[in-house]
């Protein structure tokens, strides 16, 4: 697909938009043609002394319509406004030419709640819901999500400080690579050999980045180990990164320890001991669905069962936290397969349950008959994810939300929590409330300055033999931290 824009800069939200609609297309945008190819958008704006033309024009070889509208030049935020006004147009013709309805409207951003908050603030709720529906055509099933999540996720933001921060340990292996997976995880039969290394040199950048916060007078909020699956690591391997946390940072304050334990075939009655010794008071069992054809699809290699017994002997380990996540719009996954999912997790009444909208790697070009496909992805995922959303309610709110690209049918991906048991750093990052220090390989660490959007990130390698090979580098990225602190204070 060609995007062409002419006499504006708006280029990035229209490939976003138009990506929620052709997902596996390959998308170039084009300034001021001469020449167009098909199939294209074109989304070209005249300026005029008083008034603005917007046209946009989308071209299939069974489709070609166009929009057009006039705006005044002097209106308030006059060039946000053009940006939005194109991007209707397009999403109705869009809408029209596949017969696909998104219900996020216009929305491309990755915090929808975060919007809401900040629209909240200056124009009251009520205003901001009908902004929602009517501006950014939102329906209002996801209006009203986002109304309740945001109003959840208030009472916890309320307790971040000036002085807070949040940290995350990165441990980028797993026992094998999920298909639909796009982080930087390693499959420990490649890696093995890299994770004693590994362990050690992030034993080192914790202590580095301990001894940072205490110089700055930062309060230690939450903990969050993650991957990859930590717990793919051995009993010791990871008590000895839990332990180095535990020692170098100041924990008395701390809401929340977390720590992946994702992949059921890593939890083990060593493992779990040695984590509920250690006072983790969060744990993440991830079987994402029941169905054993499904789990074989996705490259899983445990069972159905082997999730629910992994749940069962953490609750034998005596953790009273819990989370569990699932999929939607998983390949081979049914509506009924998917329903019987939900049912058999809710009836172990973990703690949290958070749902996850499966976002689709780049494929083939869109053709009539993967359009087709993309209808029937879309409108299964929708009924999934209305489905969960229905069997929650009576036992957990939601508590937060966010996007991502190329997800089936443009949903969302949200926690549920019975209250009281809500995750406090999965809120506190999503929101960018406020800094997130990060270690290990594909760690970002994020510096954000109290009261303001101010936000800067300090980026470690991606990969477990760059994080190992070139460990002095990241060490030395870290007196970022203190050049940051050093200027607002």
């Amino acid at each position: 697909m060609n995007i062409y824009i002419e006499n504006h800069e708006f280029h990035y939200e229209l490939e976003n938009l138009t990506r929620i609609f052709l997902p596996n297309d390959k998308i170039t945008v084009h300034k001021n043609a001469v020449e167009f190819e098909k199939p294209f958008i074109k989304a070209i704006r005249t300026i005029g002394n008083k008034n603005s033309e917007l046209i946009v024009e989308v071209y299939f070889d069974d489709f070609d319509k166009s929009e057009k509208i006039i705006i005044t030049n002097n209106i308030p935020d006059y060039e946000n406004e053009c940006e939005r006004q194109f991007a209707v147009m397009i999403f109705k013709l869009l809408q029209e030419y596949t017969g696909v309805n998104p219900p996020w409207g216009i929305l491309t951003g990755v915090r929808p709640i975060k919007l809401f908050r900040n629209l909240k603030n200056q124009i009251g709720t009520e205003e901001t819901e009908r902004y929602f529906k009517e501006k950014l055509l939102v329906s209002d099933k996801k209006t009203a999500l986002s109304k309740e999540t945001e109003k959840n996720e208030s009472k916890i933001i309320e307790l971040s400080k000036k002085d807070s921060f949040s940290l995350y340990v990165s441990v980028p292996f797993c026992p094998s690579r999920c298909a639909y997976c796009s982080f930087v995880s390693q499959s420990v039969e490649k890696t093995k050999h890299l994770m004693e290394p590994y362990t050690d040199l992030l034993c080192k950048e914790i202590a580095k980045t301990a001894g940072i916060a205490t110089k700055v007078n930062l309060k230690l909020e939450s903990v969050y180990i993650g991957g990859g699956t930590p717990t793919a690591l051995t009993p010791t391997q990871l008590n000895k990164i839990i332990k180095a946390i535990s020692k170098d940072f100041n924990l008395s304050d701390c809401r929340e320890f977390t720590v992946e334990a994702g992949r059921p075939d890593t939890v083990n009655d060593e493992m779990l001991i040695m984590l509920h010794e250690n006072g983790i008071d969060r744990i993440s069992i991830n079987p994402q669905t029941l169905n054993d054809t499904v789990l074989e699809n996705i490259g899983r290699r445990h069972t159905a069962r082997q999730s629910i017994e992994a749940f069962e002997l953490a609750r034998k380990h005596g953790f009273t936290h819990v989370n569990m996540d699932l999929i939607v719009g998983l390949p081979g996954d049914s509506f009924e397969s998917f329903q019987n999912t939900l049912n058999q997790i809710c009836n172990l009444e973990p703690e949290s349950i958070t749902i996850h909208t499966l976002a689709k790697k780049r494929s083939a070009e869109l053709t009539a008959s993967k359009l087709e496909i993309l209808r029937k992805d879309s409108q299964t995922a929708d009924e999934m994810m209305a489905f969960a959303q229905d069997k929650l309610k009576n036992m957990y709110i939601p508590y937060y939300l966010y996007r991502q690209s190329r997800m089936v049918g443009n949903l969302e991906n949200i926690g549920f929590s019975k209250p009281g048991f809500e995750s406090f750093y999965n809120i506190f990052v999503m929101d960018e409330t406020h800094t997130i220090l990060a270690c290990g390989a594909g760690g970002v660490t994020k510096l954000k300055e109290f009261g303001t959007s101010r936000l800067e990130r300090i980026f470690n390698f991606k990969y477990p033999y760059e994080y190992i090979s070139r460990f002095d580098e990241i060490q030395n990225r870290k007196s970022g931290i203190m050049d940051f602190y050093k200027n607002i204070m």
